[in-house]
């Protein structure tokens, strides 16, 4: 799942924020993505997406709005996390799966590791997924995002298959790899934290399920 996704690397709280840096001339000299997101889901959290602005994020931190527009385009980013980042790590986990592996299992596997993260990312990963879920003012950007993610499992199947990423499978592939994502999310997200099993256990058991139910 993207994270977006899917992190999507997480940023854990060990890490913590970088504490914005003054200039010779007393002004914010730098941050972190780390830093943007706490501050930006902070403000989130009190004021909803909507009633955020860059301004706010911006001051939340430290540092000048400019400044966030150095490390996000917009704020419809900022929950997304570094993507281009996480695509690549999807990419090396798809790369890494043995050759003799039959394709399916290989993408199985891959979306099942993908959506690992360490249980003190801050923030969370199930606030930050429930934020991009459930946030109208999110869902065409999240379209965007959405048809990147399809694009990694896409060239990865086509290699595989000696097709081209934009042929029927590798694009069925992608689609059915992401709906299954989604499902698993919602299903996740709907549970109390205490009493749901892990996101990585949850998606293999809808891909195996979905698997099952076809083959019969």
């Amino acid at each position: 799942m993207p994270d977006p996704l899917p992190d999507a690397a997480p940023t854990t709280a060990a890490e913590g924020p970088t504490p914005p840096r003054s200039s010779a001339r007393g002004r914010p000299g730098a941050t972190s993505h780390a830093a943007i997101e706490q501050a930006a889901f902070r403000l989130f959290a009190t004021h909803g997406f909507a009633g955020t602005t860059m301004e706010a994020i911006a001051r939340e931190a430290g540092v000048g709005k400019r400044t966030i527009f150095r490390y996000y385009q917009s704020k419809n980013d900022i929950p997304w996390g570094q993507f281009d980042r996480t695509l690549d790590h999807f990419r090396a986990l798809l790369d890494e799966q043995p050759d003799g592996l039959p394709v399916h299992a290989a993408v199985h596997q891959g979306v099942v590791e993908f959506n690992r993260f360490p249980a003190d990312a801050e923030p969370p990963h199930r606030e930050r997924m429930r934020l991009i879920l459930t946030t109208p003012e999110l869902q065409a950007h999240s379209v965007l995002r959405y048809a990147e993610w399809r694009r990694v499992i896409a060239e990865y199947v086509a290699r595989r298959t000696q097709a081209r990423p934009d042929d029927l499978i590798p694009q069925v592939a992608g689609h059915v790899s992401l709906a299954i994502s989604l499902s698993a999310y919602e299903a996740w997200l709907t549970e109390p934290d205490a009493e749901t099993p892990g996101l990585p256990e949850i998606i293999d058991r809808a891909m195996t399920g979905l698997r099952s139910y076809l083959t019969g």
